[in-house]
C-alpha cells in the first residue's frame, strides 16, 4: 500500500489542528439547534473499531499497482469549508459551510477556466449539505431545514468571474402550495417536539442528504429530524414522509435501481425500505442492518446495487452483500485502515473511495473472492475530508465506454479522477491509474 502525498502546495484557511483533537467548522450555528451542532461535531470523533467483523483487506498490498497516482491540482481560494461536491457534465459544483454554491470546470488542466465562481447563495447563508442535479435543475439541501431548487444557467458554458449569483432559485421545498394545502386539516400535523406541531411536509432540522430515483421522477431527502421525504420532481410536491424512520439523525441515503432505499443514522443503524405497491404506495421497512457501534455517516452502493458500503465513526467501512438466496443483505466484512471517523464514500466502477477525519483519502479495489486491497492512501489535506466525487478520466482515452482505457509506461489500465473536499477549505483533484 503506497501513500501518495500531494506534491502541489495548498493553502489552508484554518489553523492546523492536532491529530487527536480538533474543533471542526461543521455547521452554521445561527440556523440550527445546539443539538444539531453537537451531532455534527461528534460525528468527527472516532469510536472503537469493530472487533467482531472480519477484515477484508490482506496484511500487505502491492503499492506498485498504483505507481502512476498523483495529486493533479488543488483548488484553493474558497472562503469556507467544503461540505459537498457534485459532477455534472464538464462542471464541478461545490457546496460550502457559508451557503455558497460554486461552479468551476472539472478539468484541473483547463487554465483558461481554472477558477470558481459563486452561482448561487441565499441571504441566510445556510450551509449546503448536499447537491444533486437533474437536467437543468440543481437541488440543494440546507442546514436551515430547506431544500432549494435552482435553474441552471451556464450562459453557453462561458464561466466568467463576473457572472456572480446568476442561478435563479425557482422553488423552496416545501412549496407554498404544499404548505397551504395542508394547513387547515388536523390530520396533516405531526408533533415535532413537546407542545409543538407542524405539517408533515416540513423538515424541522438540517436536511443532510439528497438522492434522485433511477427513473429521475422522485427526489428523496433525509434529515436530522429522523425522517426522509419523497418529492415529485415535476411539480416539487411532497408525496410522502416516513416519520420517525430512525431513533436519531439520518446522515445518509442511497437508492438502488430496483427501488430499495437505504438510510444511515446516528442511531448506529442502517435501514432498508421498499415502496409498497397498491393504493397507498408507501415505503415500508424491509430490514435493519446492525453492525456499526457508532454513528453511520456515509453510504454508497456498487454499480449493480448488490453491495452496500457503510462508513461510520468506528473507523471501519462495513461491506454488505446480498446473500445467495435472495435480496437479504449480510455482512461480508470490513475495510480498515483509516485512523479516525469515516465521513464520506463514493463508488466509481469497481473502486471504492473513502474520506476520513484523519485527513486522508483511501482507494479500495475488490480482488479475488471477497477480498479487497487498499491501493493508495492520498495525503495532503489539512483538515477532515468531508466529501468525495469521482469519475472515469476521459482525457487519456478516445473510448466511449464507461471505463477509460489508457496506456503509458506501466501498461494498459483504467484512469479515474477523484475530487475530495475538506474542512480545510480546499478541493484536491487526484489522478488515479489502475492496471
Amino acid at each position: 500500500m503506497g501513500k501518495i502525498p500531494c506534491s502541489l502546495p495548498f493553502q489552508s484557511k484554518q489553523k492546523s489542528t492536532n491529530s487527536d483533537e480538533f474543533h471542526p467548522i461543521y455547521s452554521d450555528s445561527s440556523s440550527s439547534s445546539s443539538l444539531s451542532l453537537s451531532r455534527s461535531s461528534s460525528s468527527l470523533y472516532s469510536q472503537p473499531s469493530l472487533p467482531s467483523v472480519p477484515s477484508l483487506t490482506p496484511l500487505s498490498t502491492h503499492s506498485e499497482l498504483l505507481s502512476n497516482t498523483f495529486c493533479a491540482s488543488t483548488f484553493t481560494g474558497l472562503s469556507s469549508s467544503v461540505f459537498c461536491l457534485s459532477l455534472a457534465g464538464k462542471h464541478l459544483y461545490t457546496g460550502t459551510s457559508n451557503g455558497e454554491i460554486l461552479l468551476r470546470d472539472k478539468d484541473p488542466l483547463n487554465q483558461e477556466k481554472n477558477h470558481s465562481i459563486v452561482v448561487a447563495q441565499k441571504q441566510s447563508k445556510s450551509s449546503v449539505k448536499s447537491i444533486v442535479i437533474f437536467g437543468d435543475k440543481l437541488f440543494t439541501a440546507h442546514q436551515d431545514h430547506k431544500i432549494r431548487v435552482w435553474k441552471i444557467d451556464n450562459r453557453d458554458d462561458d464561466i466568467e468571474a463576473s457572472n456572480q449569483n446568476y442561478y435563479k432559485c425557482i422553488a423552496t421545498l416545501p412549496t407554498l402550495n404544499d404548505r397551504c394545502m395542508r394547513l387547515f386539516s388536523a390530520k396533516n400535523y405531526v408533533e415535532v417536539r413537546r407542545h409543538k406541531k407542524c405539517t408533515w411536509v416540513h423538515h424541522v432540522d438540517t436536511v443532510s442528504a439528497l438522492a434522485i430515483s433511477s427513473d429521475n421522477s422522485l427526489l428523496y431527502s433525509a434529515s436530522w429530524d429522523r425522517t426522509f421525504k419523497i418529492w415529485r420532481i415535476s411539480d416539487f410536491k411532497c408525496l410522502e414522509s416516513v416519520w420517525n424512520a430512525h431513533d436519531d439523525a439520518i446522515n445518509a441515503i442511497a437508492l438502488s435501481k430496483n427501488g430499495y432505499v437505504y438510510t444511515g443514522s446516528s442511531d448506529m443503524k442502517i435501514k432498508i425500505w421498499k415502496k409498497e405497491q397498491g393504493k397507498k404506495s408507501i415505503h415500508t421497512l424491509i430490514a435493519t442492518l446492525e453492525k456499526h457501534k457508532s454513528s453511520v455517516n456515509a453510504l454508497a452502493l456498487s454499480t449493480d446495487g448488490s453491495v452496500l458500503y457503510s462508513g461510520a465513526c468506528d473507523r471501519s467501512i462495513v461491506v454488505w452483500e446480498k446473500d445467495s438466496g435472495g435480496d437479504k443483505m449480510v455482512v461480508s466484512g470490513a475495510l480498515r485502515g483509516h485512523t479516525k471517523a469515516i465521513l464520506c464514500l463514493c463508488v466509481v466502477d469497481d473502486l471504492v473511495v473513502s474520506g476520513s477525519a484523519d485527513k486522508t483519502v483511501r482507494i479500495w479495489k475488490k480482488g479475488i473472492g471477497k477480498s479487497y486491497s487498499c491501493l493508495a492512501v492520498l495525503e495532503g489535506h489539512n483538515g477532515p475530508v468531508k466529501c468525495l466525487t469521482a469519475s472515469s478520466d476521459n482525457s487519456n482515452s478516445n473510448s466511449n465506454s464507461s471505463r477509460s482505457k489508457s496506456k503509458d509506461d506501466f501498461g494498459v489500465g483504467n484512469s479515474y479522477v477523484v475530487y475530495s473536499g475538506s474542512l480545510d477549505c480546499d478541493i484536491k483533484v487526484w489522478k488515479i491509474w489502475v492496471p
